[in-house]
């Protein structure tokens, strides 16, 4: 386990940097133009971005952020 020590200043600028970057995940998902291989991976790097968020910012922050796996079943059936 690694530590950090931040204060609110770089909290704020991290919180903003993370929202960004996982509302552009966001966009990119509902693109159908992107492979669901792909959209699996998108998937993954938007989890550890929510994991990271979680922890610094305040909860009612956070719940526009929760969403359900869908492309994880995708991936389910292809590989079935």
């Amino acid at each position: 386990m690694i530590g950090i020590m931040i204060n609110k200043k770089e909290a704020e600028e991290l919180i903003y940097l993370l929202k960004r970057e996982m509302d552009e995940l966001l966009m990119d998902f509902s693109d159908e133009r992107i492979n669901v291989v792909v959209k699996y991976a998108m998937e993954e790097r938007y989890h550890l971005l929510f994991s990271l968020f979680k922890r610094i910012a305040p909860p009612n922050e956070c719940i526009p952020y929760i969403r359900k796996s869908k492309y994880n079943d995708d991936i389910l059936k292809i590989n079935s």
